[in-house]
């Protein structure tokens, strides 16, 4: 009799839940004005952390491989990260001049880092027993950076959730989807409403138990409890991933924004994109992992504002809260390189040339910022602007180059003694708007 109330119980949920998604306006996707704003901010923190640094091994996938499920599913019980200072974490942000910032309330092994009412499996359960999704949340409003939610699709812990385990895809027949899609809903609630993030980035989409049909209804149902809030695109199965040349059809893309990973997204001018990367090799913190080195981040930045896209960059905190110091070293040293060329990063469009191995470019206005990468090059030959003269071209803030046009190509000269040795800009000053150019 009990089962049989409580499945009552579950089915009544799950059709109000479901008529209050029918009935959102969030059937209406993000504004384009919310969607350009995003844009513009062009650089973000994404942060992957949880119990498994206590082991050093890849969050989520590890579980029942590199660690052994009991082992890596009762990690929460020596997690006391007490180093953790989130004010400290999003000044790093913020001085690596980046604007917004998404952690990881809960990825695919299910571990929350909020004191969520409907599971015991969070942070609450650890010896920490502090709202870590809360104290970030606090810290970005007060610094000034905007706040986002990471939050899994999938969840090979959750005893609903018909998949357990990365490598085995046998679907567990005790399991039971439409109450997990409950307490995904249940949960999603909860963040919105308690934290207001300006972003909710998901992943975890691919597995069969998980369809289209649920991503447009969970998406409508979220944008029921905030219309405003912006939503990538993995809560469906349309996306590009670690593909450099596939093309997405847009028409079937659950989301506002496509999330190309671990490689920059190929030129669109159409869809918007962000590629995230890691600034080491592993998402969550590994001992002496090896980090991307200045010019590599410099460039990826390059080449994605180029592209037309955002760079969400990844750190891994360690086991006791703190972000490495030479991580947060390698990201003061970009944030010193934004200050100098932020100019040709923030609220540019990509283009007019698509990136290249020496190059990438950006525009506004009527200038075109030309992204130098390969630093030791005299010059530079380019396809000729169409329609448009090149009135002047200085290194930006910088000594004057010579630009010249032979047909249809375009010669930048280089400086001897490069400005900056990881990449810099030159400034191209047009007769004309840039902004309406044809990619070339």
């Amino acid at each position: 009799m009990l089962k049989k109330v409580t499945c009552l119980i579950v089915c009544l949920a799950a059709g109000l839940l479901c008529a209050e998604a029918q009935q959102a306006p969030g059937a209406v996707k993000t504004s384009a004005a919310a969607i350009n704003n995003f844009m513009n901010m062009r650089f973000g923190m994404f942060i992957h952390w949880g119990p498994v640094s206590l082991r050093g091994t890849e969050i989520g996938w590890s579980r029942g491989n590199q660690v052994p499920k009991e082992e890596y599913d009762s990690l929460y019980k020596e997690f006391n990260p007490v180093l953790f200072n989130a004010d400290a974490w999003v000044k790093i942000a913020k001085d690596a001049g980046m604007k917004y910032l998404t952690i990881t309330a809960r990825h695919h092994d299910g571990f929350c880092l909020w004191p969520t009412a409907y599971t015991s499996y969070n942070i609450m359960s650890t010896p920490y027993k502090k709202d870590i999704v809360g104290e970030l949340a606090r810290a970005c409003k007060k610094q000034g950076i905007k706040f986002c939610i990471y939050y899994s699709v999938l969840d090979w812990y959750h005893p609903d959730y018909p998949v357990h385990s990365p490598g085995n895809q046998a679907i567990d027949p005790k399991a039971d989807m439409s109450r997990y899609v409950v307490f995904m809903k249940n949960q999603l609630r909860e963040l919105l409403t308690k934290y207001d993030p300006y972003m909710l980035w998901f992943d975890g989409a691919w597995e069969a138990p998980w369809t289209d049909e649920m991503g447009r209804d969970m998406y409508a149902y979220l944008k029921g409890i905030r219309p405003g809030v912006i939503i990538n695109n993995r809560l469906g199965k349309e996306m590009t991933g670690t593909s450099t040349t596939k093309k997405i059809d847009v028409s079937k893309m659950v989301g506002d924004y496509d999330t190309p990973e671990q490689v920059v997204g190929r030129m669109n001018m159409e869809t918007p994109w962000e590629s995230c990367f890691t600034i080491c090799s592993q998402w969550s913190w590994k001992p002496n992992d090896k980090m991307k080195s200045l010019k590599n981040c410099l460039s990826i930045i390059s080449k994605t504002a180029g592209g037309n896209g955002n760079l969400l960059l990844n750190v891994g905190p360690m086991p006791d809260g703190r972000i490495e110091a030479r991580q947060a070293a390698r990201l003061k040293e970009i944030g010193r390189w934004l200050q100098r060329n932020g100019e040709a990063v923030y609220g540019t469009l990509g283009g007019p040339w698509e990136p290249a191995e020496n190059y990438a470019s950006t525009r506004k206005g009527n200038k075109v910022f030309l992204h130098v990468l390969q630093t030791d090059l005299p010059e530079l030959e380019l396809k000729n602007i169409p329609g448009r003269k090149v009135l002047k071209a200085a290194v930006l803030n910088g000594a004057d180059v010579k630009v010249s046009r032979q047909g249809d190509t375009l010669r930048v000269q280089l400086p001897a003694d490069a400005p900056d040795g990881a990449g810099y800009i030159i400034e191209l000053e047009l007769d004309d708007n840039a902004a309406s150019l044809p990619v070339i």
